[in-house]
């Protein structure tokens, strides 16, 4: 007896549709790779040209980008970057400087496009163009991350492990200084009015020293300063003389919301604001809160500048500083850290002089 359902024929290509996808797709998705790596350089070489405005002039003597399939890796070895005059006054007796980079590396994900990540590998010298290094920097790890579109980045980190930085002539070199940790951080602050962007930062510090700017740096310190800088018109890039004259042309201010510093059994506060006068120095006050100054006032060499006035005034160096305070529980000195005419004033004392932002 037969069956009376006629066999229906094998039919083979089912078999080989999801093969002919898969290799569709890897093809597809390998020309959109190559593709946009070919944009990739094409980005570079717009920022550069951003940067130029700047007076920052990068160059790479070898550039590769790689990270097929899933990532775009730009690797740049002996990348260095030309610091240009900032103002004309400065272009007439400013020699360019140099820093330069064994290797930098960033990196973006295909899915994340918009956040990218650099690797810096050690050293990084500076030195004056076509002259010998003035500065050698070193570090165990040293990494940044720009998160937001090319021609407006939302927020920027650098954070540098195990650093240590050193002056040299060619031959010799002495130390400058060297940091655990140092990590700085902006962002655009969130809620700024349209048309008036603001910038946060917070800059970190941990078990730093700095023999080679004051002896009382010499002691390791920990340090973290909070700050919002407005008066911002944009973010074009511009050389920052012309930007902080857009600040103080705008009333912007340089507001230092919370600021940390703690040496051995020193701790010192400090909040407030400063401005820009119309000749470009710092123009304000901030409110500094010590304790334990006593231990650090020769290396700071107060105790001189005050000369035998101090012992004559009762209370001593902190009556003639500022107001008693506390801090952390413990006494402490309250005093007004002014900033104008182009000197820092620390209560009645001249302790430093600054340069004009523009």
């Amino acid at each position: 007896m037969t069956d009376p359902t006629p066999s229906r024929p094998f039919r083979r290509w089912p078999i080989f549709v999801a093969p002919a996808l898969f290799v569709a797709l890897a093809l597809g998705w390998s020309a959109y790779w190559f593709y946009a790596a070919g944009k990739v350089d094409a980005a570079i070489d717009g920022w550069r040209a951003r940067e130029a405005q700047s007076g920052r002039i990068h160059g790479c003597n070898d550039r590769s980008v790689a990270g097929f399939p899933f990532r775009f890796e730009v690797r740049c070895s002996g990348a260095n970057v030309t610091l240009m005059a900032q103002t004309a006054e400065q272009a007439q007796s400013m020699v360019p400087e140099v820093l330069r980079f064994a290797e930098i590396v960033v990196v973006a994900q295909v899915y994340t496009p918009n956040l990218l990540i650099a690797e810096f590998t050690a050293p990084a010298t500076l030195a004056e163009a076509n002259r010998p290094p003035l500065a050698i920097a070193s570090w165990r790890d040293a990494r940044a991350s720009v998160a937001g579109p090319p021609d407006a980045p939302q927020q920027v980190s650098l954070i540098i492990d195990d650093a240590t930085l050193e002056a040299t002539d060619g031959t010799a070199r002495v130390p400058l200084g060297q940091a655990g940790r140092f990590a700085l951080h902006g962002r655009v602050a969130p809620g700024a009015a349209l048309g008036q962007p603001a910038i946060e930062t917070v800059l970190q510090t941990e078990a730093m020293t700095a023999p080679g700017v004051h002896p009382a740096l010499a002691v390791p310190f920990n340090s973290e300063v909070r700050a919002r800088l407005s008066g911002l018109r944009d973010f074009t890039p511009k050389p920052w003389p012309q930007r902080f004259r857009e600040v103080q042309a705008a009333g912007g201010r340089i507001e230092i919301t919370q600021a940390r510093l703690t040496q051995g059994k020193m701790v010192a506060t400090a909040s407030g604001a400063l401005g820009i006068a119309a000749d470009g120095h710092l123009d304000g006050e901030l409110e500094l809160t010590v304790a334990g100054l006593e231990g650090i006032a020769a290396a700071l060499g107060l105790d001189r500048l005050l000369g035998p006035v101090g012992s004559l005034v009762p209370g001593g160096l902190m009556a003639m500083l500022g107001k008693p305070a506390t801090l952390d529980g413990r006494s402490a000195v309250a005093v007004p850290l002014v900033f104008a005419d182009g000197a820092v004033r620390l209560g009645p004392l001249t302790v430093a002089r600054t340069d004009p932002l523009f």
